[in-house]
């Protein structure tokens, strides 16, 4: 729902019951709102999943965990690490990053993710080698 006060283009959306999209990496990925600086969506993976690993050409990410428990791999250049995930946790994929990600309890994997730039479309995502299988 868009609201508009005062002449200004002011927007509220409220998170949508179903997916809109299935990202490149394989989650599912509820779109909220964009601006000229970034946008924002909720991204989900399933119970007992794992994302495909990619990496984004041009954009940079930061992920803010609202729900569940997973585990994120990220490498970039000599760079390289896995950290546990959960509710209250925030972590930044830096453009070039290669990274995966995965549920590690019985519930979803839910966060927000900020892009900046917007998201310019699905060939911004680059297919890399999966760290898990």
């Amino acid at each position: 729902m868009l609201s508009k006060a005062n002449n200004l283009d002011f927007e509220t959306k409220h998170l949508p019951r179903k997916y809109d999209v299935i990202a490149p990496d394989g989650s599912e990925i509820r779109l909220l709102l964009t601006m000229k600086g970034g946008s924002m969506v909720h991204c989900t993976l399933p119970p007992h999943k794992i994302s495909l690993a990619v990496r984004h050409k041009t954009v940079e990410e930061v992920w803010y965990f609202i729900e569940g428990r997973g585990e994120v791999w990220r490498k970039q250049g000599d760079q390289e690490e896995v950290i546990e995930v959960k509710n209250g946790v925030c972590i930044t994929i830096p453009s070039g990053t290669h990274f995966q990600f995965r549920t590690t309890g019985n519930a979803p994997l839910r966060f927000v993710i900020t892009t900046m730039p917007p998201w310019p479309g699905e060939h911004e995502a680059v297919r890399v080698q999966n760290y898990w299988k």
